[in-house]
């Protein structure tokens, strides 16, 4: 009945409302709901309210169809079925039912000026091509295009109305933070299919990644495997399965830690700013027990050294020894009438105590000192890698 009284008796919902100028279609968009972000997929999931609004000049309107201090009407999906619609759509959706605008869960709302006005709550699932050269600091910015299917630009333009897009205050998401969106609005022609120039409406989300679970779970744990492998420097060279059960154990740890991590982001071709601290935390390990090698070889030539050393230095000693032997035995032969009793007693403390035959260590091997001066340029090296990460990592996320 309320169709009768609006619509005109030649009206043709297949033909566009006669004007000079293309309809304009002004739209709004409240996000309601972003359920998930597919890094699998490189998609995600948009519940929102989406609201389009034109003139139909058409339509002839009545005072009676309007209630008192009323601007507006509430109409059935009946009514709207019987008019003229835009046919927008959105352009990067992956479920072509679910991003048309459908007539579930809407509302059609006519204004005293001839304005109408169809709202609808959409479910989308949107395509993103996501890029991860700085994951897990990364920044995604996914884009919602939206573009008439059938109207190019002379005959249909697409504006934002009042507002463009609004995100719900309370939306929260387990690891991204939502920035406030972008809106622009476009002409394309791309399409061979397509003639002419056709209006496209932009709206750029921007997900920030949300550092602090990868803080607790992956930069702080492997940090600290780091300074443990460090501990192998105090150890003593002859406690050679303590040093090499820490440093392998301390490898496995990392090399355990960083194959969990790749389930939770597809397997890129490029390098990403994980893959880099990975790669900083096992060479520094690495040369741990590469440091462990060198030094257990350099000692282990030492010995070999001054076992040869000790060797001639105990022959000589006992031709010293025999020499002095002899020396003695004169002397008590000549003087036999003095007392000689206490020296053979103390003759072989005076032996081994002869400067000639004394052999001590007064100064540290090679490799003892290799290991001392790890103990200082490892950690040194490591707060360097560290001072120089973090600041590009952050620099390069924030300029994407």
């Amino acid at each position: 009945m309320t169709s009768r009284l609006i619509l005109p008796e030649h009206y043709v919902k297949e033909i566009r409302p006669p004007s000079g100028a293309p309809v304009v279609v002004n739209f709004n968009i409240l996000v309601v709901d972003i359920n998930s972000i597919n890094v699998e997929d490189m998609d995600f999931r948009v519940d929102m309210f989406v609201s389009q609004s034109w003139i139909e000049s058409r339509l002839n309107m009545s005072e009676d169809i309007f209630e008192e201090d009323d601007d507006y009407v509430i109409l059935t999906q009946e009514f709207f079925d019987n008019l003229w619609q835009p046919d927008p759509y959105f352009l990067n959706s992956k479920v072509s039912e679910i991003a048309t605008l459908n007539h579930k869960f809407s509302l059609v709302t006519l204004y005293r000026n001839k304005t109408i006005k169809y709202s609808a709550r959409i479910n989308a699932i949107v395509a993103c091509q996501m890029e991860f050269q700085s994951y897990p600091m990364d920044i995604q910015i996914c884009p919602i295009y939206i573009e008439s299917f059938s109207y190019n630009r002379k005959k249909l333009r697409l504006k934002w109305g009042a507002g463009g897009v609004t995100i719900n205050p309370e939306l929260k998401l387990l690891q991204y933070d939502i920035g406030k969106p972008a809106i622009s609005e476009e002409t394309i022609d791309y399409m061979l299919e397509k003639n002419g120039n056709f209006s496209r409406l932009v709206v750029f989300l921007r997900f920030e990644r949300q550092i602090g679970h990868h803080l607790i779970q992956t930069f702080a744990p492997s940090t600290l495997v780091v300074m443990l492998s460090w501990f192998s420097f105090w150890l003593d060279l002859d406690a050679i399965p303590g040093r090499v059960a820490l440093l392998v154990t301390s490898m496995l740890t990392l090399v355990t830690m960083f194959t969990g991590l790749k389930s939770d982001i597809p397997p890129v071709a490029y390098i990403k700013a994980l893959d880099l601290w990975m790669a900083g935390c096992m060479m520094f390990v690495f040369a741990a027990l590469g440091e462990f090698v060198v030094v257990k070889v350099l000692d282990l030539r030492h010995i070999k050294n001054d076992s040869q050393s000790f060797t001639d230095s105990r022959s000589f000693s006992r031709l010293m020894a025999m020499v002095k032997r002899q020396s003695i035995w004169d002397e008590e032969f000549v003087y036999a009438t003095k007392p000689k009793k206490h020296i053979n007693d103390h003759l072989l403390p005076t032996l081994w105590l002869d400067p000639e035959c004394q052999i001590v260590q007064t100064s540290k091997t090679r490799s003892q000192k290799i290991d001392f001066y790890s103990r200082i340029m490892f950690p040194i090296l490591f707060l360097f890698f560290i001072v120089l990460y973090w600041p590009i990592v952050l620099l390069k996320s924030t300029i994407q």
